[in-house]
């Protein structure tokens, strides 16, 4: 029975929300989550070099070449996602943790699960609004021997994991760090402690 005066404990503080309203949580989180995809896609999108193409006509056929062939902006593309998506997998993790520090696993769940769909979305969204996907029709358009910019590819589909793997770990992480702790028992675990000899 608790001492008079004191406030009593509600089940949540005690236990946990509950399931019921730890899913509604989760669904916000994921839900939230996905939707950072779209700043992800566009920030994709103005950072993310350009693969310069060329055209050339062979007879009667349209023939496309790399400009320069021994560039890295392919790689740029890739490396370009894979750092944003790791910063927001980041940023999420730490505003999901400040938001709910009691955690849980379908939050965790809800938090990596967004997260690969903020990267899908990301993706093509990204892919969407950059330059057009048909390449011959698109050289057409500008003329032989003019240069423009490949479509915006994702070659390393392992990309799209960096978000929810850098979520995961960094929400672990700050759960284990600095989540609340279990309350240390007054009793010790096998009964009364007897007085000295």
């Amino acid at each position: 029975m608790p001492p008079a005066g004191a406030r009593p404990v509600s089940a949540y503080e005690q236990d946990g929300p509950g399931w019921a309203a730890e899913i509604r949580e989760a669904l916000v989180v994921m839900v939230a989550v996905a939707l950072c995809g779209v700043p992800l896609g566009l920030l994709w999108l103005r950072l993310a070099p350009r693969v310069p193409l060329i055209a050339d006509v062979s007879g009667s056929n349209w023939v496309v070449y790399l400009k320069d062939t021994e560039g890295e902006q392919a790689i740029g593309v890739d490396g370009t996602f894979t750092l944003l998506a790791l910063a927001l997998g980041v940023l999420s993790a730490v505003a999901v943790f400040l938001w709910r520090r009691r955690g849980g696993v379908p939050l965790v769940v809800a938090l990596c699960v967004g997260g690969l769909l903020g990267s899908l979305l990301a993706w093509r969204l990204g892919v969407w609004l950059g330059p057009e996907q048909n390449v011959i029709a698109h050289a057409k358009a500008v003329g032989k021997g003019v240069t423009f910019p490949a479509p915006l590819k994702l070659q390393a589909q392992g990309a799209l994991l960096a978000w929810p793997l850098a979520a995961l770990l960094v929400h672990l992480g700050m759960t284990a760090l600095f989540g609340p702790r279990d309350p240390e028992p007054d009793t010790a675990p096998f009964g009364p402690t007897l007085p000295p000899v």
